[in-house]
């Protein structure tokens, strides 16, 4: 933890902390903008992939609701960008922030999901599913962790200003 402090108190040296954090009064609102589009698109498209393994939408097939995915990955580098800006711009605020500390834990989870679900099989056993066929119980438990991690994740981080008194 001494070493994240450490590099927290550097980053506050930054210009581009200074920037982030009222030095130009507009990259804030607009970080928030584009964090809540590339929100907006990681659970739209995800949550979709999410809901076909689950057995919604059964008259698709899952490959074809796969073909969404990247634009949910373009959405989670959008927040890895503008998720760092903020760290950047004012690290004391999230450092120990109880809500920061669990909002990153669950995108831990998530990410082990996501590995799993590629490196694991998971996505060779639906992907010659058609519409109307119904996933494998391992399919539906990743859509199920996935589904409750990233609603997690969003959880939160609108519980950042409430939880602490970093806000």
């Amino acid at each position: 933890m001494q070493l994240l402090t450490q590099i927290s108190k550097w980053l506050m040296t930054t210009h581009l902390s200074h920037a982030v954090a009222g030095g130009l009064p507009w990259v804030w609102p607009l970080c928030e903008t584009l964090h809540f589009i590339g929100l907006s698109l990681l659970i739209g498209c995800i949550g979709v992939l999410d809901l076909r393994m689950l057995g919604f939408a059964k008259h698709m097939s899952i490959l074809s609701v796969h073909k969404f995915v990247p634009w949910g990955v373009f959405g989670f580098m959008i927040n890895v960008v503008t998720g760092m800006l903020f760290y950047i711009g004012a690290p004391f605020q999230y450092l120990h922030n109880f809500a920061f500390q669990m909002k990153l834990l669950f995108l831990l989870i998530a990410g082990v999901n996501i590995l799993y679900f590629y490196l694991g099989g998971v996505l060779h056993e639906v992907e010659a599913l058609g519409p109307g066929a119904n996933p494998p119980m391992q399919a539906k438990m990743v859509s199920l962790i996935s589904i409750v991690s990233w609603f997690m994740v969003l959880y939160w981080g609108r519980m950042l200003p409430f939880v602490g008194n970093a806000f």
